[in-house]
């Protein structure tokens, strides 16, 4: 069964690059989550900085040499992660106004991926494990929507680094599935 491993991610040797990723986010949300006056414009410029290395990283990996089925999710959500950063960086104004809005689009873009990831591999082993993690991000995606909508900013700040926390953990889970498999 090891020779028919097929990845939905790819596979690539700079999956510990990935690793690093998540590992920056998760440590992003705990220092939001004790410090949290340090303000929201400052955590919408350091998730669009995040988001636009982010997307430097997933068009790494989807264009490499090394890249496997599923290389146009990596694509499509780096442009997606790149532009919304750069958007987020661009102007503090504008990213205090539409910032639970982008991250809501981002997040639920990737609870879509993890879901399909979950169907596509529904034979294998953990593929359960996809399928809550894809409706976890969508979870997120739509209270971020909600707390747009309504304008509170406390919620808008406790979902910020919860959803740096979780994101970097699923980031950094995905990393893992993309290890190459020794011969």
């Amino acid at each position: 069964m090891k020779a028919l491993n097929v990845n939905f991610w790819g596979q690539s040797r700079a999956w510990w690059v990935v690793l690093l990723v998540g590992i920056a986010m998760v440590l992003c949300g705990f220092a939001y989550w004790f410090w949290p006056v340090a303000g929201y414009a400052v955590a919408s410029q350091i998730f669009g900085w995040l988001l636009v290395l982010t997307g430097i990283v997933q068009l790494c990996v989807g264009a490499g040499p090394d890249r496997g089925r599923g290389w146009g999710w990596w694509i499509a959500g780096g442009v997606i992660d790149m532009f919304i950063g750069f958007m987020l960086v661009r102007s503090i104004v504008l990213s205090e106004v539409v910032f639970p809005y982008f991250i809501a689009f981002i997040f639920i873009f990737w609870g879509i991926s993890c879901l399909v990831k979950s169907v596509n591999d529904s034979k294998l082993r953990y593929w359960w494990l996809y399928l809550v993690n894809g409706i976890l991000l969508m979870l997120i995606g739509f209270f971020f929507i909600e707390a747009g909508w309504t304008q509170d900013m406390m919620m808008t700040s406790f979902l910020t680094s919860l959803a740096f926390i979780y994101w970097g953990f699923s980031i950094a889970m995905i990393s893992y599935d993309m290890k190459p498999v020794r011969k």
